[in-house]
This record gives C-alpha cells, structure tokens and sequence, in this order.
C-alpha cells in the first residue's frame, strides 16, 4: 500500500506505456510505418479531385471535447418545407491516406483503436495524419464521405444518400461550451456570438436532435447516465478528478452519429455488400434487472422489453437524480459488452438492444476506430464500383479481433485512470468524504465519493449499509499501480 508521495518520483506516461503492453497494444509505429508516413504531404489527392462533390460553400462546423484534435466529423442542417429537415454529416475520409496491407494500415489493425489515459494518448494513426491531414481542421479544405439524410417532423429518417465531397471546417466548437449556452442561453461562445449563421445552425441542429431523440426514445432507446472520471493533468501531474457527463452538445453529436450509423448498414445491403455491424444482445440477467426495479418499488415485464426499461429509468431519473448514475451504471453491466459481428445481405444478426436499433454500425470516427475505417473501406468500394475488400473469413476474424480489443483497451483505461485518482487522494489518507453506497457482495463494499468523483472500497465499517445509503468515508490507503483505494466508515460523523 502506498501513503503519501512526491508525485514527481512516478512516470505516469511510462505507467501507462506498461498497461498498454500488458494487454498486447503497440505503443509506437514501426520504421516502415513511419517511412511510410514520410512519404504523404497531402490531404487531398489531386487524382481524385474529380470524383468529389464540393460542399465547401456549406456552414460545415464540428463539436467534439476540449482538447480533441483528432475531428472525425462535421454537420450541416438545412430546413425544407412541412416540417421537413434535411442533415449533412461529412466522415474524414481516411480509407484513402491509410491502406488496407500498408505498415501504417496493420499499425492500426493490430491496436483497432486509439487508447486514451490520463497522462498521453495512443493514437490508433500518426498524429502528422490523425490531428492533421485525415482529421477535418477548422479552416481547412479536407476530402470526407458524406451522408445527406431527411426527416418528418417527428425526427423519423425518410431517406438517404451517401457519396464522396470535399467540406471546409468553418468552427471547431467544444461540447461544454455549446451545451451550457444551449441549456442556459447564456454566455454564448465566441465564435458563435460572432456568425449569426453558426448561431442558427447550432440551433437547428439541436431541435433536429431533440427530435430524433425523442423518437429514439419512444421506441425505447435507454435513457442511461452514467458518470465518466476523467483526470485533469499538467506537467505530468495529477491536479483534479472531473466528472464528464451529458449535456445537449452532446446529445446533438449522439443523435447524429446514430443516424450516419444506422444509413451506413443500409447502404451497404442496398448494395449486396456485408456490414461490420455493432450490436448488444438482448440481456440475458434480465432477471437482475427485474430484481432492481422491485427493489426500487415497480415492475418490469418478464421478457426483456427496452422500451419497459427506458421508461422505468426516466421515472427513477425524475425521481432520484442522485442515484440515477449509479442506476445506470448496474443496468450497463446487467445488459453486457457490446460486441462487433459481420452481418450479410439476407441474414439477420442481434440489434442494439440500449439503442432500440436493428441496424447499427460505427462509421464515424475512422481516425480513432478501425471498425470505422473498415465501414469507410466498404463504402468506398461501393461508391467506386469495386469488389468488396476483405475475404468473408478476414472480415469475420476482424469483427472476433475488435471486440477483444476494445475490452482491452477499456481496461487500459480504467486503470489508469484509477491509479491518477489513487496519485490525486495519497496527500488526503485520513481525509473524510461524503460518499455513496454503489455496490454490495460477497466481494465487498464500494462507494463513489461525491468529490473528487472517485470509486473506492469501503473496507471496514460497512456492516447493514445498503447501495444507495449515502455515508461518510475516511481514506485509509491507496495504491497508486494497482488503482487501490480503500476507505473506512468515519463513525466521528453521522450517516448522511
């Protein structure tokens, strides 16, 4: 166990770099890699040129985090006639700077996907790629696949079309900004205070949104909230835990990678080709769930009904929003991992039981996921008339690979953002915090401290507390390379 400690005597990048090789990813690029990278200085290639659409006159913007520099995606919102909506989503065309069988192409196939720890970043491609010549810069021309999509007045798809253009970025925005203006009407962005039409386009996207959500959630799409730690550093030091959580910037990019998702298994059996499909089975500890919602005074049927679900979590939302996050979180586990299958035109593989959705994919952050640049690559085919690009046996092997991966790189994740919480709470071993019960089993007590919003193990003091009692906790110790942190009940202060 560890105690208090000179932060500077840990290399939380090197700490991150073990956990990585711990689950078998690559953390640099080969010397072919990188000479193939050498070799590329354009984000568009002239021979191409030709074949793209120019939309560049079009108010193209993106929302992502703070700090992203990776910009997979831009949109665009146009209102037609009778309720009629009409949305643009332009994907960074990536399938045609990184090859299938190139150094650069197997770097990416072998991580799947770009994995992110407090302290570094390893990105899934080269960042001379990633952040700049495949990722959609504000103020740079940049060749995308593009998904033009209409809808009803209910936020119902009525149609679509996918094809090849060349977009310009005119405003990077960040969720948190356009989401506290969205939600307060106040303090507008700069960048928005300064273009009335980026102002109208924010919010046409947001009622497109709403509307699609609304929909979503009428055919019982989850209303799931979790709460996701993330750790603030500088100079490679912990200095905060924050909590990220949802917000109607976000809920516009949701509804409007979903959409492109689900247009992008459509097309692709339009036209006889095979799609990398993401799924979450229907759940099979349904009998957890239903045991949770008696516990919490309701019913739900005995067969698994989404829409059931969703409706028992907008009550609990409405009611407890203090342990609604952690609500969530139970279900998320109850309803299992989800998973990447090749579905074939004419077959039908599991849907997305937490969307509600019989068609979803991942096609829209190609710079970050491989499963994403594999969609992209069978789009392209389709767009330019080719033979589908992988063997029935190398897509299915690829589908099996992915889902590994991705737990994989989960937990890479997940550990290093605990042992940046354990580095955070060391200098605060005998501190109390409010707390609240998670988890209760033969394996032991857990609490979520309310700030820093940290997880820990309550170790002593726990007898006849139940999930949901909120308690006082007192830090005993932390382990900062196993993420460990342990807590006691602080009986020198009443049960909240």
């Amino acid at each position: 166990m560890t105690t208090e400690f000179n932060q500077s005597e840990i290399d939380l990048v090197e700490s991150a770099k073990e956990a990585m090789w711990a689950r078998g990813f690559l953390t640099d690029f080969s010397r072919d890699a990188l000479n193939e990278l050498s070799k590329i200085d354009h984000a568009i290639d002239s021979s191409e040129i030709e074949d793209f659409v120019d939309m560049r006159g079009k108010y193209w913007f993106s929302i992502d985090n703070d700090d992203s520099r990776d910009l997979d995606q831009l949109s665009y919102v146009e209102f037609l006639y009778n309720g009629l909506m009409k949305a643009y989503v332009a994907v960074a065309n990536v399938s045609s700077t990184v090859h299938k069988g190139s150094a650069i192409g197997e770097h990416a196939e072998h991580n799947t996907t770009s994995v992110y720890t407090p302290t570094v970043i390893f990105p899934m491609l080269p960042e001379k790629l990633s952040t700049d010549l495949t990722s959609l810069n504000e103020n740079e021309d940049r060749s995308a696949f593009v998904t033009e999509m209409e809808f009803d007045a209910q936020g119902v798809m009525q149609k679509y079309k996918i094809y090849k253009a060349i977009v310009r970025n005119h405003a990077k925005l960040a969720y948190n900004a356009v989401g506290a203006w969205l939600e307060t009407a106040e303090n507008a962005p700069d960048l928005i205070q300064k273009s009335e039409v980026l102002e109208e386009q924010v919010k046409q996207h947001d009622i497109l949104a709403q509307k699609i959500k609304a929909f979503r959630q009428s055919k019982g799409s989850l209303s799931l909230e979790t709460i996701e730690p993330h750790a603030v550093v500088r100079n490679r030091m912990v200095v905060d835990i924050v909590a990220e959580k949802k917000n109607r910037a976000k809920e516009i990019i949701e509804n409007f990678m979903i959409s492109t998702n689900t247009a992008a298994i459509k097309f692709l059996h339009e036209h006889g080709f095979p799609a990398f499909k993401r799924i979450v089975r229907v759940p099979k500890r349904w009998d957890k769930i239903i045991d949770i919602a008696v516990k919490l005074g309701t019913s739900l049927p005995l067969e698994p009904d989404s829409k059931a679900l969703d409706e028992f979590l907008v009550i609990q939302k409405n009611k407890d929003p203090l342990r609604f996050p952690d609500l969530s979180l139970a279900i998320v586990k109850l309803l299992g991992r989800g998973e990447y299958v090749i579905e074939y035109p004419g077959e039908e593989q599991p849907g997305h039981f937490g969307l509600a959705l019989r068609n979803y994919s991942h096609s829209t952050a190609p710079n970050r996921r491989y499963p994403d640049l594999i969609t992209q690559r069978l789009i392209r085919a389709v767009i330019e008339g080719k033979k589908i690009p992988y063997t029935k046996s190398e897509i299915n092997k690829l589908a099996e690979y992915c889902t590994l991966k991705e737990a994989d790189a989960d937990k890479v994740s997940r550990q290093t953002q605990k042992s940046a919480a354990a580095i955070l709470l060391s200098s605060k071993i005998g501190h109390t915090f409010e707390a609240i019960v998670t988890g209760s089993s033969s394996k032991g007590t857990w609490v979520r401290v309310f700030a820093p919003p940290v997880d820990g193990k309550l170790v002593k003091g726990f007898d006849k507390l139940n999930v949901g009692d909120r308690v006082n906790v007192k830090l005993i110790s932390v382990d900062v390379k196993k993420g460990f942190i342990d807590f006691e009940v602080d009986h020198s202060a009443a049960v909240l």
